[in-house]
């Protein structure tokens, strides 16, 4: 997908592709709301007002939707990208004078759809904890009702109605509104190959891999990070005894398996990485540059494993993580930034406190790049230095600050140190693609 950059001035149609019902609504607001925000909601309710009673809206300024809704350019940006992403919303682009975007708007799933999808029932419980999860459940449960001592009466269609001759009538052709869904997008280099190979042929039976089966592991794959080989063991405990799979074990086994490896947690949902309106413009091969890149270009995870040469960060670490992606809803690339930051400052350690005190302040301050959070970080530095002058400033300082005197000496001590920052994520990622080329070689064999 190409880098577009939106602006107040582009205009917008409305294209409404479902009529919502009130339980849709009820669905929106109270499952589907706490895990996109209520930003997200509001922004998908708004488009719908827009349409009226014609299902295609008129041609709209985002200046008319961010005055009309109070929010600013980067909560509509985000907002979007949630609707998307969740498969209510579908956007097109057309580049011109004036930059012209079309919004097609879909029907969320059913609460039932919700409660048993692999993915949306998981982060709701998780974003809401078992009480509230429990309470909404209860909410959206249809009471049942026995029906062993009644005998069913209804009248078939042909016992009322009867059959004529009538004219033939021109029958009219084009869509007709309905509920329609967005199927989940993913880009997902899941390997089905590799998974099958890791299967054994004669205890699995291939053709119950159908859509709705691969749509299934695909959402599970995603949500726990499960890779091909591991997903076949899962599956294999997964089997009936004809060979197929059966889809409440592979849930229950793929959560199992999760949680037995994450300290009984369940995962979240949260941006792998900086959002693409957030990433600074492409192609700048200037030190600063290529470090940009690599806070934008990495998850929190990601950064962090890096920094533990590949190896699972702790359970200690990861808490600190989740802070301030969750509860402090600071962005990946900024995050990012503080854990070097912080790392470089405090001898290798991610010390809570520290990090929380600086993560608060940045988020009064509405950081929300990598190079705002390299400037306010630099700034930090120079007047903790002020305050320290016997210390050597670049012994603690990370590779991007740009300081104005700068010995020769300091200069290859910071060039030094920026190949090796380099370098971490240079072998971490080459790691990353031998293991699943030995992976896939033993399969072979």
């Amino acid at each position: 997908m190409n880098k577009v950059t939106l602006l107040p001035a582009d205009i917008y149609q409305v294209i409404n592709k479902s009529l919502l019902s009130e339980m849709d609504k009820l669905v929106l607001n109270m499952l589907y709301m706490p895990i996109i925000g209520n930003i997200a909601v509001m922004l998908y309710f708004f488009l719908q007002t827009e349409t009226k009673n014609t299902f295609i809206s008129c041609e709209l300024t985002h200046k008319h939707l961010m005055t009309s809704m109070g929010i600013t350019l980067d909560n509509l940006k985000e907002a979007r990208l949630k609707l998307e992403g969740i498969g209510l919303l579908r956007t097109y682009y057309h580049e011109g004078e004036v930059n012209s975007y079309v919004y097609e708007l879909y029907s969320p799933v059913s609460a039932t759809e919700f409660f048993t999808h692999p993915i949306f029932n998981v982060v709701l419980y998780n974003n809401v904890g078992k009480t509230e999860y429990n309470r909404l459940f209860e909410y959206f449960k249809v009471p049942h009702m026995s029906l062993r001592d009644y005998e069913e009466i209804t009248a078939p269609f042909d016992a009322v109605f009867k059959s004529r001759n009538y004219s033939p009538l021109e029958i009219s052709s084009g869509e007709v509104v309905s509920k329609n869904k967005l199927l989940l997008k993913y880009e997902l280099d899941f390997d089905f190959d590799l998974m099958v190979s890791s299967l054994p042929s004669e205890m699995f039976n291939q053709k119950c891999l159908n859509r709705s089966m691969k749509e299934l592991i695909i959402n599970l794959a995603f949500l726990y990070e499960i890779d091909p080989v591991t997903m076949a063991d899962i599956i294999r405990a997964s089997l009936n005894e004809k060979g197929n799979i059966d889809k409440e074990d592979l849930r229950r086994n793929t959560r199992k398996y999760y949680q037995f490896n994450n300290n009984n947690r369940l995962p979240s949902l949260l941006f792998k990485s900086q959002p693409e309106y957030l990433k600074s413009a492409s192609g700048d091969n200037s030190k600063r540059g290529k470090i940009i890149d690599v806070f934008e270009s990495h998850s929190p995870y990601e950064f962090l494993k890096a920094k533990y040469k590949g190896a699972k960060p702790t359970e200690r670490d990861m808490k600190i993580l989740e802070s301030l992606l969750m509860d402090l809803n600071l962005n990946p690339a900024v995050v990012n930034v503080l854990i070097d930051y912080t790392l470089k400052t405090n001898n290798n350690k991610l010390v809570k406190a520290y990090i929380e005190t600086i993560a608060g302040q940045w988020k009064r301050c509405g950081v929300e790049t990598a190079s705002e959070a390299m400037d306010l970080a630099e700034k930090e530095h120079k007047k903790k230095f002020k305050k320290e002058p016997t210390k050597k400033m670049n012994k603690v300082m990370p590779t991007w600050f740009n300081e104005k005197i700068e010995s020769k000496e300091e200069n290859n001590e910071s060039d030094e140190e920026f190949k090796n920052f380099i370098e971490e994520f240079r072998k971490w990622l080459m790691e990353v693609v031998l293991l699943k080329k030995v992976k896939r070689l033993l399969m072979m064999n």
